[in-house]
């Protein structure tokens, strides 16, 4: 057989071997850049709250899907109350003016105790829960302007505590809005591409 027809064929069967390994797009972040990014996020929002932190208004915590900024309600909320007091402004700038400048998506949870509300604002633990995260939404986008796209709220109400809700201490804990900030493959898995939002829609026949 002819030395250039043997060659061919190694180089065929070469890159069949090799068809199935698809390289990484440049763009697309790494698992340890990623991790990176999370963790230098975290040390820079310690430093800016430190203050907050240290007075048990604000806690920071890794969760599997990224980074989690606690706003307990003592700090930011009067009871019953979906409106941020003023003093907790300065609070929320911070973090704002440190999360404006990332891409990072945010999901913003409201949680409350076991202890059933109803006033006559709220009927409920689901509407003071929900009403608290969409507040904050509207902060971000109206105060800070955050692109809305970047953004999500939900309210649990009492059903994610932290810690059991059998002391005022505890229950109090769980009186909350978290900030969860998602991992870039997290984003990535849960929010189309720009692609897929500008496909054309199939035509009706």
């Amino acid at each position: 057989m002819p030395l250039n027809t043997v060659q061919a064929i190694d180089n065929a069967k070469h890159n069949t071997d090799l068809s199935h390994v698809a390289s990484r797009p440049l763009d697309e972040p790494t698992a340890t850049s990623d991790e990176a990014n999370l963790e230098l996020l975290q040390a820079e929002l310690q430093q800016a709250l430190q203050h907050e932190i240290k007075a048990h208004t604000v806690a920071l915590h890794r969760e599997s899907e990224g980074l989690v900024i606690s706003l307990r309600e003592f700090g930011f909320f009067d009871s019953g109350s979906a409106t941020l007091r003023p003093s907790a402004m300065p609070a929320l700038d911070r973090i704002a003016s440190i999360l404006a400048v990332r891409t990072c998506h945010l999901r913003i949870e409201g949680h409350t105790d076991d202890v059933p509300i109803h006033t006559a604002q709220m009927a409920s633990n689901w509407e003071l829960s929900t009403a608290r995260s969409t507040e904050l939404v509207r902060l971000l986008i109206v105060r800070h302007r955050f692109s809305p796209e970047r953004l999500s709220a939900a309210g649990y109400a009492q059903y994610h505590p932290i810690v059991p809700n059998d002391t005022p201490q505890n229950r109090a804990q769980n009186r909350r809005v978290d900030l969860v900030i998602l991992s870039e493959r997290i984003t990535r898995r849960t929010v189309p591409s720009e692609t897929a939002n500008n496909k054309p829609s199939p035509a009706i026949p």
